[in-house]
């Protein structure tokens, strides 16, 4: 390691602690990680029941409708309806353009949605219980603040 770094490895902890990506990273995986433990029995994950809510709110949806929905780029989005897809839980579309793919829920894919859905709701009231519902619709307003900044 470089001198310069290695003398002020202390400082340097100290300055980037308060990191805005470090620290909502971190908290994006802790939350992940519990909704996938109470998510468990329905076979999904976070990800997965996120990615299929998405599907089954939009309707047959491009792909760049479903990634803007989400936040996602369309190789994470395509990367994570891969298991969706091959569990027939999503089927891939046509729209008028072979350009557009669209995706659309599947029957398997409501049903695995409507299994899902009571333990979503086990693991949100976890969140606001913990928070208070008047915090988290605070917090909710500075995330959307958030990522419209990063545009």
């Amino acid at each position: 390691m470089p001198k310069s770094l290695k003398s002020s490895n202390l400082s340097l902890l100290d300055e980037t602690a308060g990191c805005a990506c470090l620290n909502l990273r971190g908290t994006a995986r802790a939350v992940t990680q519990m909704y996938d433990e109470v998510l468990k029995p329905s076979g999904l994950k976070a990800t997965q029941f996120s990615v299929l809510a998405a599907v089954a709110t939009e309707g047959p949806a491009s792909m760049t409708a479903i990634s803007k929905t989400l936040v996602m780029d369309r190789t994470t989005l395509t990367r994570n309806l891969k298991p969706l897809l091959d569990r027939g839980l999503v089927q891939p579309g046509s729209s008028g353009d072979r350009r557009q793919r669209t995706i659309s829920i599947s029957p398997k894919g409501q049903a695995a949605l409507v299994k899902a859905l009571p333990l979503w709701k086990q693991a949100q009231n976890k969140i606001m219980a913990g928070i208070g519902f008047a915090r988290w619709q605070g917090m909710a307003r500075l995330l959307e603040e958030t990522v419209r900044l990063s545009r």
